[in-house]
């Protein structure tokens, strides 16, 4: 082989490796605006007749941020756990205090809690000043709280295919 013909072959393995370079970052900076417009449209908002409606996250859940006595959380929406339920750290933050001292069972077995009664949880827009809410929950990230029924009981719930809406009962 001459020296121009192996200097070609080189200059064109280089043009396709640049091409490849260039493609895969095209595809990773659209998958990323992607990404980041998916996550802005799943923001909770307040609808008509001031429900929350709750857009379903990409990973089958619903999330809304709120608040357990005054104290951001951010809430996962359980509709088969019996109450709001924090950890430990959260409690604290909340300045909730010492409660009733019960067994939690949860989907990974038993452990122990205390309720409290009497409250205040925002989700969204919404507020009920009258929650029971758990201490004692474990499991989850150590920002994320589970909304359960003791709140959600206090509104109606239409869950949709893309979305749960919390309506005020009058």
């Amino acid at each position: 082989m001459h020296a121009s013909t192996i200097r070609a072959a080189h200059w064109g393995a280089l043009a396709i490796t640049l091409i490849w370079l260039i493609l895969a970052g095209v595809i990773y900076s659209a998958w990323v605006w992607y990404e980041n417009t998916q996550r802005e449209s799943l923001v909770p908002y307040a609808g008509h007749g001031g429900e929350l409606v709750i857009p379903r996250h990409t990973d089958g859940h619903f999330y809304v941020k709120g608040e357990v006595n005054h104290a951001p959380v951010n809430f996962m929406i359980d509709t088969g756990a019996t109450a709001v339920s924090v950890n430990h750290e959260q409690a604290a933050q909340a300045k909730l205090p010492s409660g009733h001292a019960v067994t939690i069972q949860t989907a990974n077995g038993s452990v122990p809690g205390e309720l409290v009664h009497g409250v205040p949880v925002r989700a969204g827009h919404l507020v009920y000043n009258d929650t029971l809410v758990v201490r004692g929950l474990v499991g989850l990230p150590s920002d994320q709280a589970l909304l359960g029924q003791s709140f959600l009981m206090q509104f109606n719930i239409e869950l949709r295919e893309r979305e749960m809406i919390l309506r005020p009962r009058d």
